[in-house]
């Protein structure tokens, strides 16, 4: 059984490296998506169908079923049409106007271009499903522990929860949330190290994540919100977090917080791509990285476009691919009179300003938003994206903790910028929020934060 790459490696050869031969199992190539209309990488939900396939009409592959959506992440596949791959039964997957092989088997090899061990339930029986040597099953007679859901042939968009964590005043480890970044309980007499209340405590991380991937989560995404400096790296709490996590969440993880260069408490110099394998190590599926994005951004247009080739986003995704790799972005609204009052890209808004100004430019923020910097959003983007960076997890300061829903403007704005996917956050209240902003933009996924306090 092969996952992934373990599928791509199975054919003849791939445009991602014309001159590496694979192993030749099976016939033909893999090709790059096109992101004309769609962004690439191709994150997310997708069928892995075998009505596609007229042999298999009826049938199940190892467990799949053509109602269930299964995780894929990767920018090259192998485009599949009818008739192809004479012996080799296939599922396929649709995003935009191409079709892809999502699975593939014969005789004794099976292999999948989505992670079963990422996909929940549906995942999981497939993988039972291949120990047991089910290969071919009536699908009427394929049980299954996963619900299913209405026939549709192409990539879901995803919600995803996040878990900002960080330790209390007695040190235990929480899951919070503030209101602008204060996650401290509104208190007027309090000897709190920080003055007003306590640290709001929404619970465990362990627990909350397994709640949410139970309740259906697509991802769970942790945001280290203190990183933990005193601690030595090899020992940082959200280590062990990721490692229980793993144990009962099926779907991906993300971690985020202290993705940089770092010295450890013994004095000895770590890297970033050495404390991203870490997490990676421990079940990380992706890494964040926030401010340290919008410093290395600065100086590649210093330097007039020129990667450096040693910044963190570089040194990951050149490890890992760029799909292991989201640089979140914590933009704030800068409103001006005219577009010539200022040498960053403007939008006209719907939302004038205090002062009645009917154009914003959108500046990146370092520090949790504390501090600006002389960047434009959609600046940062495309750097990023060119750094090698396969997601942008698409914050805004103005609408942090406002529970008022997504800012539609800075999304579609930033969605126009960049071909890699694009995850809208902030703002989220209630359920009706996610499907505002999926009917009004075109982002790849919506993240809520605080989430046990919105929905319970």
């Amino acid at each position: 059984m092969g996952i992934c790459v373990g599928l791509q490696g199975l054919f003849e050869g791939s445009e991602e490296s014309p001159d590496t031969k694979g192993l030749g199992i099976v016939p033909g190539n893999l090709k790059l998506f096109d992101s004309t209309e769609k962004s690439v990488p191709h994150i997310g939900w997708n069928s892995a169908s075998t009505t596609q396939v007229p042999e298999l009409t009826g049938k199940s592959l190892y467990g799949l079923k053509p109602t269930n959506k299964y995780y894929y992440v990767h920018s090259y596949a192998a485009p599949y049409e009818s008739g192809q791959l004479d012996g080799w039964q296939v599922a396929t997957g649709k995003y935009g106007k191409e079709t892809f092989i999502g699975a593939i088997s014969k005789d004794n090899i099976f292999a999948t271009q989505f992670h079963p061990e990422k996909s929940g339930q549906a995942g999981l029986d497939v993988l039972q499903a291949f120990l047991e040597g089910k290969r071919l099953q009536d699908l009427d007679q394929v049980t299954s522990n996963t619900p299913s859901t209405s026939p549709s042939n192409g990539l879901t968009r995803r919600v995803i929860a996040c878990l900002d964590v960080r330790t209390n005043d007695d040190g235990d480890l929480v899951v919070t949330k503030g209101d602008q970044y204060d996650v401290r309980e509104k208190s007027t007499t309090s000897t709190s190290a920080g003055g007003g209340g306590q640290i709001r405590n929404l619970g465990k991380p362990v627990d909350l994540a397994k709640r949410y991937y139970e309740d259906g989560a697509d991802e769970v995404t942790f945001l280290n919100i203190t990183s933990f400096r005193n601690c030595p790296v090899a020992d940082t709490p959200m280590l062990e977090v990721l490692r229980q996590t793993s144990k009962t969440v099926f779907v991906p993880l993300t971690i985020g917080g202290g993705i940089r260069d770092v010295v450890d408490t013994d004095g000895t110099k770590i890297s970033a791509l050495d404390v991203a394998t870490m997490y990676f190590k421990s079940g990380a599926d992706k890494v964040s990285i926030g401010s340290d994005a919008v410093l290395v951004a600065e100086e590649y247009y210093a330097n007039n476009k020129q990667l450096s080739g040693t910044s963190a986003i570089e040194q990951i995704s050149r490890a890992y691919g760029n799909q292991a790799v989201v640089v979140s972005i914590d933009p704030k609204r800068i409103y001006v009179t005219s577009p010539n009052a200022t040498k960053h890209k403007t939008i006209k808004t719907v939302h004038s300003g205090p002062n009645g100004e009917e154009y914003a430019w959108y500046q990146c923020t370092i520090k949790g938003g504390r501090e600006g910097r002389d960047v434009e959003v959609t600046e940062l983007a495309q750097a990023v994206e060119m750094m090698g960076c396969g997601e942008i997890l698409l914050n805004c300061i103005d609408k942090d903790g406002t529970n008022s829903g997504f800012d539609f403007e800075l999304i579609r704005l930033v969605k126009e910028a960049v071909r890699i996917p694009v995850i809208a956050s902030s703002g989220a209240g209630n359920p009706q929020h996610f499907l505002e902003v999926f009917k009004q933009t075109t982002t790849d996924a919506a993240l809520g934060a605080g989430m046990v306090r919105v929905f319970s």
